[in-house]
């Protein structure tokens, strides 16, 4: 049976808790989710200029987007925390990379929210990627609220989308709002909950909150707005909506069976208010965390936290590491000294910050579901728990199985000790593995990543923060098993082509070219057991 820790009452931290919003944006790439997390900070009035994903000359780089190669490159290559008031509401926007090459580090991200909000492409509705993040929210228990995107672009059918995501995610639907048209039909969207119509006007690129044309759905005027066809077409929909369209329930969306759709642009903002107004009403507050020692609640009189994250270089002129902490039950206070059960050891934290994307300013208290940065002077793991009085381990965040292998060689010998620096930060960062040939005679390490693109993050941070030029081999192996048997079972194994290297805790690791190599390994030697890495979390 599940132990509960002890619940107290206060009343400011119960308000505190109450008035946090935590979540994690999912989507496809493309789908509109660095656009919808601008547009988010834009009516949050956390940025006056919306920036754009594919910056122009003359347009702003997203503000999530902070890293020197996710400029260039257009794309999310980590996960940024974005924190701002909204509305009485305190909001941790957790921003995912959206490439399936950094899916590692959106689960991570993800075990750190409360909810997440599903972007979806409503002209290709749902995709791989947001098929794989959404199956990690289901397996964590996170409520899901939806948001079709690009509506002022020709579109699938409202209906077919709805259909579709009820048979493919197997998630029961309830439109909160319903678009009138799209693409250059598109007319705006009934509010079903006020059973008003939001107009929709195109102008100022969407940099720039722009004010809405609410109209009642019930106003004779509505008919020569919208025109005889939009407006018959509407009529027909609502009616099929409210006899046939399924009612919201609170618990069935808390429980993950039920997610609220909300349809809108975007790039054009339209839609964007009315989507963020209501999930903050929906979206959940800080939940019971599971540990060793049974559920912690968020009013649980005192404070832990586990590290999520770890990133390195934020702030070019100070070259730190920091360790971000999802706060997960009590009051955080600065100069607060915790327990950090891994080492054993009491940790000061004497230079807490809050983020913003790449800013980060002194934060003095933080409360259950917010997200303060440490600076990690190598004290700190990705999945280390930190908390005062009682000692509890919160459960751990599993790596997952690399599947890319490749040489990385330093082409500059006086700057070995920047290289080794380099590469050992952005292990801790969990972007990729470390591993080494045991007896090779140049100790050239071999970077193992879940995607290719990982490791032109590598090389490209290498050079841009640490001045390394380095030089990269792919190597033709697709998988990698903990080897776990005697030593000297070990040593007579018949390595050939399957390479055998050890990772930073020591484990003896094979890379195999393939998986029927895997088997034949697995068949050949019984003994030996061939464990895959992240297996014993499921993944």
């Amino acid at each position: 049976m599940t132990e509960t820790l002890t619940l107290t009452q206060p009343t400011t931290l119960e308000t505190e808790i109450a008035r946090r919003r935590t979540f994690a944006i999912i989507s496809h790439p493309d789908a509109g989710k660095t656009t919808l997390t601008e547009k988010l900070l834009l009516y949050g009035g956390a940025v006056n200029l919306a920036g754009s994903v594919r910056a122009r000359k003359n347009q702003r780089h997203a503000t999530s987007d902070w890293m020197k190669m996710e400029q260039e490159r257009g794309i999310s290559i980590t996960s940024t925390v974005l924190q701002f008031p909204y509305n009485g509401y305190h909001i941790n926007l957790l921003d995912t990379p959206g490439h399936q090459d950094f899916s590692e580090d959106t689960y991570r991200t993800l075990m750190a929210a409360d909810s997440a909000v599903m972007v979806i492409d409503a002209a290709k509705g749902i995709e791989v990627q947001t098929e794989k993040l959404f199956q990690v929210c289901r397996r964590r228990g996170i409520p899901i609220l939806t948001f079709v995107n690009k509506m002022d672009r020709p579109t699938r059918d409202p209906f077919d989308l709805l259909d579709e995501i009820e048979k493919v995610l197997h998630l029961q639907t309830v439109p909160m709002n319903w678009p009138i048209g799209n693409g250059d039909s598109f007319r705006g969207v009934y509010d079903r909950t006020t059973r008003c119509v939001h107009l929709f006007e195109r102008g100022d690129s969407g940099r720039r909150a722009v004010e809405l044309q609410v109209q009642d759905a019930s106003d004779p005027q509505l008919l020569e707005v919208l025109g005889e066809r939009a407006f018959n077409q509407l009529q027909e929909d609502i009616e099929l909506l409210d006899v046939a369209g399924a009612e919201f329930d609170a618990e069935a969306m808390a429980g993950g069976a039920l997610t609220p759709v909300f349809f809108g642009s975007a790039l054009t903002n339209f839609g964007v208010q009315l989507f963020f107004d209501a999930f903050v009403d929906l979206a959940s507050t800080p939940s019971a965390r599971h540990a060793d020692v049974g559920l912690v609640p968020p009013t649980h009189d005192s404070f832990s936290g586990f590290i999520f994250k770890i990133q390195s270089n934020m702030n070019p002129q100070h070259r730190d590491s920091v360790a971000f902490v999802r706060v997960c039950s009590g009051r955080f206070e600065r100069d607060m000294t915790v327990e950090h059960p891994r080492t054993g050891k009491p940790v000061r934290l004497a230079r807490p910050h809050r983020f913003f994307a790449q800013g980060r300013e002194t934060v003095d208290e933080a409360y259950p579901g917010d997200v303060i940065g440490l600076v990690n002077p190598g004290v700190f793991a990705i999945g280390d728990t930190i908390c005062t009085d009682q000692l509890l381990q919160f459960e751990p965040i599993p790596r997952f199985a690399p599947e890319h292998f490749a040489r990385l060689t330093n082409q500059d010998t006086n700057r070995y000790k920047q290289f080794n620096k380099g590469l050992a930060q952005l292990e801790a960062e969990g972007a990729i593995q470390v591993l080494y040939e045991p007896e090779a005679l140049r100790r050239e390490p071999i970077l193992a990543a879940v995607g290719r693109l990982q490791f032109d993050v590598v090389q490209f941070r290498l050079k841009t923060e640490y001045d390394v030029e380095t030089v990269l081999e792919v190597l033709p192996y697709s998988t990698a098993r903990i080897v776990e048997a005697d030593a000297e079972t070990i040593e007579r194994l018949p390595w050939g082509a399957t390479l055998r290297t050890a990772d930073r805790d020591g484990r003896t690791v094979a890379l195999f070219a393939s998986e029927w190599s895997t088997n034949y390994w697995r068949d050949r030697f019984p003994t030996v057991k061939l464990i895959e890495i992240g297996a014993e979390a499921g993944l």
